[in-house]
């Protein structure tokens, strides 16, 4: 991270992210900020499960929470993200119950574009998805 970079203030961070009622529905919390990363948490909702016969989440949740890491580390660790500009994901294991955590961290602060990376992961810390994010600033 550059020496102008900055973390924001965790209560300002906080209530960027509940502006949105999605980001509200999904239950966001801020677990933790720190110089590096950003871990968000997201409780489990019966509604996003997709597959009844395993109870697993619906990808586009995990791909949601991808993306609003990213985008929300950028904007945490000093850089500015308004919207995302690509997105990839990978599904390593089903996410089928417990809280879901998401820990990002910035690839690069750009002035145009800034790159973050984000790992989801269970309960018990197994990966579920992993994904890389490019935003516009």
């Amino acid at each position: 991270m550059s020496e102008q970079a900055a973390l924001m203030d965790i209560e300002q961070l906080r209530a960027m992210l509940l502006i949105a009622p999605f980001h509200q529905w999904l239950g966001l919390e801020i677990a933790a900020l720190t110089e590096n990363a950003l871990i968000l948490e997201m409780p489990w909702r019966d509604e996003i499960v997709s597959n009844p016969m395993i109870g697993s989440a619906h990808g586009g949740i995990l791909s949601a929470l991808i993306d609003l890491t990213g985008l929300y580390t950028i904007n945490a660790l000093g850089g500015s993200a308004r919207a995302t500009a690509d997105m990839r994901v990978d599904f390593h294991r089903p996410a089928t119950s417990g809280p879901l955590r998401a820990i990002g961290w910035v690839v690069k602060l750009g002035r145009q574009i800034s790159v973050a990376e984000t790992r989801v992961e269970d309960a018990e810390g197994r990966l579920l998805a992993s994904g890389r994010g490019a935003y516009v600033g």
